[in-house]
């Protein structure tokens, strides 16, 4: 047998044979590092990973308003006619500086006056006053600091029987749908996975509707990661909605 193999066709160091144990030992060790080392990769994702994407999504977002806004400004009120370079957030400030001086504007008796003006005359246009007024009371509700909607989540059965889903209040159930039926019925936003921008809107019975302790935003973060992402610590629903849904329309 050659000299610089050993038993099993291991090679030898310097004319002597390595023993097996040793090479385990050799071989338990790379797998341990390469599984540390991958560890560390993963571990590096999950911490730049958030980061990253949130900072590129809101450069995108500010790189979009100040292509848009900074364009329509005067040449002698825009500062990046004077610089050699641009500013990064311009149109933003711009944006919200405008937002709260017609705010401001809008405040007063004058503006009060104008804004009616312009409602009065965009009701009177027959397709124009639909699409705004739907707009302006979907705004307004959500803005509204009395609104509750989307401030809470709850389980329900849905599609069936048996399989259970979140939604988020929205509302108490008014108009011809209620008076229709013969329960008390809850407006229910279902949102979609993972886009919960889109959903389906339904009103169930208030006894068929388990409140949850959950935050809403951990409610969504479960939705858009399907499952994935949970809440560290989930309590116990608080049962059944008994008492009235303290929800303005």
């Amino acid at each position: 047998m050659n000299p610089a193999q050993t038993e099993g066709g291991d090679e030898a160091e310097g004319g002597r044979p390595i023993p097996r144990s040793l090479r385990v030992r050799r071989q338990q060790m790379q797998l341990a590092l390469m599984a540390r080392l991958r560890a560390y990769f993963f571990a590096g994702i999950l911490v730049t990973a958030p980061i990253g994407i949130t900072v590129y999504l809101a450069w995108q977002l500010v790189n979009f308003v100040d292509t848009r806004v900074t364009g329509l400004l005067p040449a002698r009120f825009n500062p990046e006619s004077y610089l050699p370079f641009a500013i990064p957030g311009l149109g933003v400030v711009v944006v919200i500086t405008a937002l709260i001086l017609i705010g401001a504007a809008t405040a007063g008796y004058f503006g009060r006056l104008l804004t009616g003006f312009f409602d009065a005359a965009l009701a009177r246009m027959p397709v124009i006053r639909s699409v705004y007024g739907a707009l302006k009371q979907i705004i307004e509700t959500v803005l509204a600091q009395r609104s509750n909607a989307f401030r809470e989540a709850v389980l329900i059965e849905y599609p069936r029987r048996g399989v259970w889903t979140i939604g988020f209040l929205t509302g108490v159930t008014e108009g011809e749908v209620q008076n229709v039926t013969n329960d008390e019925l809850i407006n229910v936003f279902v949102p979609t996975t993972p886009n919960p921008t889109s959903g389906y809107l339904l009103f169930v019975p208030r006894s068929e509707i388990i409140e949850l302790r959950m935050p809403v935003e951990d409610a969504l973060k479960m939705i858009v990661s399907g499952g994935i992402v949970t809440p560290a610590a989930m309590p116990a629903a608080k049962g059944a909605i008994e008492a009235p849904v303290t929800i303005s329309p």
